[in-house]
């Protein structure tokens, strides 16, 4: 057990907490983080409770240290200069793995279905802004529970649906914002829990931050054992 001289077992302030949340930030913006990375670490920061559980979320990162000093912000990317288009028509189109997000995504879909799989996604500005047509087909767009889902737009004789769990309210987290318009068509994002497991590192601090996370009151989150899912 850490004593109360061993630096790494002193208690995080909520300064120290958003200091490293801006690291965070910043090392996404880097390429260093993907977009589940960053979403699991930021709740991850807000959990901690010492010195050294911070230190462990940053380890792998330039700087890492128990009691970060505050990093300068990262500028929000332009949305939507350069929007990337993924499209279907009669047929179907995936965007999965690990790519690159620097600007906004556009899908479009007639009669057909467009996957978009943001986890693995590099995120290099402050929110992944979509924009997604669909007549008579289906946009599905996976992204990792604790991000926070601003959808709105227009549906006729359709469906637009959110099913993540989002992260409390008050912390920062990712952001995915959706403008759907819907024709006889559906756009869902789903979150990591409702699709097919990713690989991905597990870091040291994960039994900690599994405790912590499902305990009452926080967001209503079920962590699965990702042994079985073949996740080590």
């Amino acid at each position: 057990m850490k004593g109360v001289n061993d630096p790494g077992g002193m208690r995080a302030s909520d300064a120290e907490r958003e200091s490293v949340v801006e690291r965070l930030r910043v090392a996404s913006a880097e390429g260093r983080l993907t977009l589940a990375e960053l979403t699991e670490r930021t709740e991850a920061a807000y959990l901690a409770q010492t010195h050294g559980e911070l230190a462990q979320i940053t380890a792998d990162l330039p700087g890492g240290a128990p009691a970060p000093a505050p990093a300068p912000a990262v500028p929000a990317t332009p949305q939507g200069r350069m929007r990337k288009w993924i499209v279907a028509v009669m047929g179907d189109a995936k965007r999965t793995g690990t790519w690159r997000i620097d600007d906004g995504i556009g899908a479009v879909c007639v009669m057909g279905d467009v996957v978009l799989d943001l986890r693995q996604a590099e995120v290099r500005g402050r929110e992944v802004d979509i924009v997604a047509t669909c007549v008579m087909g289906d946009v599905k767009i996976i992204v990792p529970d604790g991000v926070d889902v601003e959808l709105s737009g227009v549906t006729i004789m359709g469906d637009k649906k959110v099913q993540v769990v989002e992260a409390p309210r008050g912390q920062f987290a990712p952001v995915v914002k959706v403008t759907a318009y819907v024709l006889m068509g559906d756009v869902k994002i789903i979150g990591d829990s409702r699709a097919e497991p990713i690989k991905r590192g597990w870091f040291a601090w994960s039994e900690w931050w599994q405790e912590r996370r499902q305990r009452p009151g926080h967001g209503g989150y079920e962590i699965p054992d990702r042994r079985h899912h073949g996740l080590h």
